[in-house]
């Protein structure tokens, strides 16, 4: 069985100070554990984050947005190359707050997983539904277009990106999809990528709806599931290594 990746997102939270408290325990529980782990952070803190962990291999750094852009007068916005710059490994596109509050398309999601690739930075793109198209039976229809958008712009390296489910009616709010109905989701895009890339068993599926050290157990046994994207869990220490040695354990079993 292939190791599991399990990337932490911060979102806006951090400061120098807790930022090192909370890598340098992450890399102190490290040791051991057969996982591939990630921490997407905000911008800001891209700098000590790279001296930080400037020659570890276990935990690496990542970005949570980039721009659809290379150069240019867009205030405010990052580009990859930018981001590569800083030792950024992977970058987040898609997380259902930048379509919500930013209103973000698939279409723009796609060339921003375009982008990452181009500059040798493995996108992680989200996908997923809100509670009323889930109640309305449109689960697989939204994940699948979704996800469309991403293999019509990217098709012929289809193969390098990272796809995380992340129901919008879980992210922040306690509820966490039921193990089989996480599963049932990702076999669906699992099934989609089979058909864009003869390559598409390498491409890491990872759950995002509110995993935590409790539930990441039963999430991780099912087998389309090959890791998990972490939000307030990745905040605390015990709680980010605890998911990461339950993945470890599902990796060798």
């Amino acid at each position: 069985m292939k190791q599991k990746l399990i990337v932490g997102n911060w979102k806006m939270n951090g400061s120098l100070a807790t930022n090192q408290a909370l890598v340098q325990g992450v890399l102190a529980g490290l040791p051991g554990l057969n996982v591939h782990a990630a921490i997407c952070a905000p911008a800001a803190y891209f700098a000590s984050l790279q001296i930080l962990l400037q020659g570890q291999t276990g935990l690496v750094c990542g970005a949570q947005d980039v721009s659809m852009h290379e150069t240019g007068a867009y205030t405010g916005e990052i580009s990859a190359s930018m981001l590569l710059e800083f030792g950024v490994r992977y970058v987040i596109v898609g997380h259902s707050e930048r379509r919500l509050y930013h209103g973000e398309l698939d279409a723009q999601v796609a060339i921003k997983a375009q982008r990452a690739l181009s500059a040798g930075i493995t996108p992680i793109v989200c996908v997923g539904e809100t509670l009323a198209e889930r109640q309305a039976g449109c689960t697989e229809e939204v994940v699948k277009r979704q996800l469309a958008a991403v293999i019509h712009t990217n098709g012929h390296c289809i193969s390098e990106i990272v796809v995380a489910y992340e129901p919008v009616w879980a992210i922040g709010t306690g509820l966490t999809a039921t193990p089989e109905q996480a599963q049932q989701v990702h076999h669906v895009l699992r099934q989609q990528l089979k058909a864009a890339s003869p390559r598409a068993d390498r491409i890491a599926l990872l759950y995002g709806g509110s995993m935590n050290a409790v539930n990441a157990l039963d999430l991780l046994r099912q087998p389309d599931i090959d890791g998990g994207l972490i939000g307030g869990a990745a905040l605390k220490v015990p709680d980010f290594l605890a998911i990461m040695a339950t993945a470890s354990q599902c990796a060798i079993a």
